[in-house]
């Protein structure tokens, strides 16, 4: 074929699609997962022990203590709606701190509470404070440094509540029989403590303030890529807080992440307590949730793939059929059944956590996250702190959680239907330039074939005046 056709097509760099290429901020990944690990001790799977023990000290019902924890997180909206503005100002690094210390002190408070009241009002301190720092700063740090990976991103941080199902129950039940829950809570909230300066130290809130690009990609793929953050409106991305309340994707992501939240958290805030219901005795409850968790850190990390690879939106609702006929299974209180409902439980430890930053950074983009999040949080932690409430009322009501998992089911059902109403993708600039990135890729691509048709015509007409 007579001449040559050189096109410049942007290479296929594998490093921007690797699940391991984080470089620096690695950092970042373990100090989120961190805070998701006591999270998850503090005010879900912990309270399985923790509850009780508290109930036992005050000499009234366990449901009447979860029952407490939710009217702790709905009070605990207001604190991240305070913590979200906080956050725009001090930045993720200081405010997931600051955060972590009022939870560690608080965690004490609520181990040696004198009665409700007291427990009730540290209760609010220590889901709002440990909430705030692993999901509003958190979810920041997460959206400023991995906007286009915050998928299996949020895959190993996530992997926290799975470490916390798994270590942090059979450490807090350990402490608890043998200190006593008024000293036991120590412990952990050292540690927490110990984190918080660890964080000051050493975290940042953007890439860039350590000489790296978001994604840690290069700076040739960052310039051609990334949408530019140079205009000082990216502080807030044009957003206020009167456009974001009335805006339908904000509704939807607050409503479908907060929903998915109800179930997951409700169930596993007293997975240990149904299952002794079933049969089992605390010590192979415990076991069996360490067991389902170390599963589950691989049930994290598919669930950070699927994000990456499908999307949130398709992820989701994957998620929401998975986590329904898992509730299914363990209502039916059948061994086979309830043995199955464990291992998909198990698997889907992370996955609602995920979706909490995946679905608002999908939808809004890491331009404004910060202010996006403020008003975002608020919504998620309402509709997840209902969880307590359904299983308070329904254990005091019934003396079983059986049907409380009924409920939870039927939330997922609608909150699917919820899912597919969700422009994935509306407001984030990022994708807009890739979007635009790949249409004049395609356009070179039609271009070399529009020129390589034009040749190989021009040849044959050659061979034809050739042979005649």
């Amino acid at each position: 074929m007579q001449g040559k056709i050189v096109i410049d097509l942007e290479p296929d760099n594998k490093a921007n699609h690797s699940v391991i290429n984080f470089g620096k901020g690695w950092g970042i990944i373990f100090y989120c997962m961190a805070m998701f690990w006591f999270y998850v001790g503090f005010v879900n799977d912990g309270s399985n022990i923790t509850a009780p023990a508290v109930a036992a000290n005050l000499g009234v019902q366990s449901g009447t203590v979860l029952t407490c924890n939710s009217v702790a997180g709905v009070v605990g909206v207001l604190l991240f709606i305070l913590v979200g503005q906080l956050n725009q100002k001090w930045g993720a690094r200081k405010t997931s701190a600051i955060c972590m210390i009022v939870a560690a002190v608080c965690y004490v408070i609520i181990g040696n509470a004198p009665n409700l009241v007291v427990y009730t009002i540290a209760m609010c301190f220590v889901a709002g404070g440990i909430m705030s720092a692993g999901y509003i700063a958190g979810g920041a740090l997460v959206a400023q440094w991995f906007p286009k990976k915050k998928g299996i991103v949020m895959g190993y941080t996530t992997m926290g509540h799975n470490l916390a199902s798994a270590f942090y129950v059979p450490m807090i039940t350990v402490l608890v029989n043998q200190l006593g829950v008024r000293v036991a809570v120590i412990i952990p909230a050292a540690a927490v403590i110990v984190l918080s300066i660890l964080g000051i130290i050493f975290v940042r809130n953007t890439p860039q303030e350590v000489g790296i690009n978001p994604d840690n990609v290069s700076d040739e793929t960052y310039k051609a890529d990334y949408a530019d953050t140079a205009d000082p409106e990216n502080d807030d991305g044009g957003w206020t807080t009167k456009k974001l309340l009335t805006n339908k994707e904000l509704w939807l992501a607050g409503i479908t992440t907060g929903f998915f939240q109800i179930c997951s958290v409700g169930v596993m805030s007293q997975l240990v307590v149904r299952n002794q219901q079933l049969g089992f005795s605390q010590s192979t409850a415990v076991a069996i949730m360490t067991v389902l968790a170390c599963i589950g850190i691989f049930g994290s990390f598919i669930i950070g793939v699927f994000d990456d690879k499908f999307g949130t939106k398709k992820t989701m609702i994957f998620f929401g059929v998975w986590y329904i006929v898992a509730l299914l299974c363990n209502v039916s209180e059948t061994t086979f059944g309830i043995y199955i409902s464990i291992f998909m439980i198990g698997m889907a430890i992370g996955g609602s956590a995920n979706f909490t930053t995946s679905l608002p950074a999908s939808i809004f983009g890491r331009q404004g996250f910060a202010k996006v999040n403020s008003v975002l949080f608020p919504i998620q932690g309402l509709f997840t702190s209902l969880c307590f409430a359904v299983n308070g009322i329904v254990l005091n009501l019934t003396g079983s959680l059986r049907y409380a998992y009924i409920v939870f089911a039927c939330v997922a059902a609608v909150n699917i239907v919820l899912v597919c109403l969700v422009n994935e993708h509306k407001y984030n600039k990022d994708y807009e330039k890739e979007l635009q990135v790949r249409a004049r890729t395609e356009a070179k691509i039609r271009e070399i074939e529009r020129r390589v048709r034009e040749e190989l015509e021009k040849e044959e007409r050659e061979k034809a005046s050739a042979q005649a």
